[in-house]
């Protein structure tokens, strides 16, 4: 009796291994992955929008295919980063109420001391499926916006420290395997810092009225 009564030892171990690994990240891992920005952002944000667009609409004959598809913002790898595994309702931008602990944990590490001066991407991923390119290009989007969603009107966050983006399935996070739920998740990048705003000028004071001179007597 003792090799079931171990084997169903290890499936408990196991599962509570596997439970401990699926647990919400702590704020302090997340200001861990978002410190340190060396370079800002250098990405036209618009216009990289409009290119997601452009070519998940594109019936290219000579399509290398999802393993070899060029990125389509690779200078992105080059900024601080922090995947999240947000779980979302299929096909929607709606947020399982599993991931609202990672979601506020996010928005616990967004207002850190150490990361209060700078700006954030919330890049939206979607994993190769039976889908079109353009639908998920959408849905991308509509998740990264509903996330901003979140982080502005529940946790308060300034809607000038966020910018959401989709890339859909123009940049993969895992390449070789295209329809791996890697390739799904949802990436938070330190961007920039915010600009400083201009002291505001005191109001000059009125200049002292001239004195009459006394009359004589």
């Amino acid at each position: 009796m003792a090799g079931p009564a171990l084997a169903f030892c290890l499936a408990v171990l196991a599962g509570a291994a596997g439970a401990q690994t699926a647990a919400a990240p702590t704020r302090d891992d997340i200001v861990g992955k978002l410190g340190h920005l060396e370079e800002p952002g250098e990405v036209d944000l618009p216009a990289l929008k409009q290119q997601v667009m452009e070519r998940a609409k594109a019936r290219i004959k000579n399509d290398p295919g999802p393993v070899n598809r060029p990125l389509i913002a690779p200078d992105l790898a080059k900024l601080p980063a922090f995947n999240a595994q947000i779980q979302f309702d299929a096909d929607t931008p709606i947020i399982q109420p599993a991931s609202y602990q990672t979601v506020g944990r996010i928005a616990d590490a967004l207002v850190h001391s150490s990361l209060l001066p700078y700006t954030f991407l919330i890049v939206g991923h979607v994993e190769s499926n039976s889908k079109t390119r353009e639908a998920n290009a959408i849905l991308s989007q509509r998740r990264a916006d509903a996330i901003r969603d979140v982080l502005v009107n529940t946790f308060k966050i300034s809607t000038k420290r966020l910018y959401p983006i989709g890339l859909g399935e123009e940049q993969f996070l895992d390449r070789a395997k295209p329809t791996s739920a890697v390739n799904g998740q949802l990436q938070i990048l330190t961007y920039a810092k915010l600009p400083e705003e201009a002291p505001a000028h005191p109001a000059a004071a009125p200049a002292p009225a001239a004195k009459k001179p006394a009359k004589k007597r």
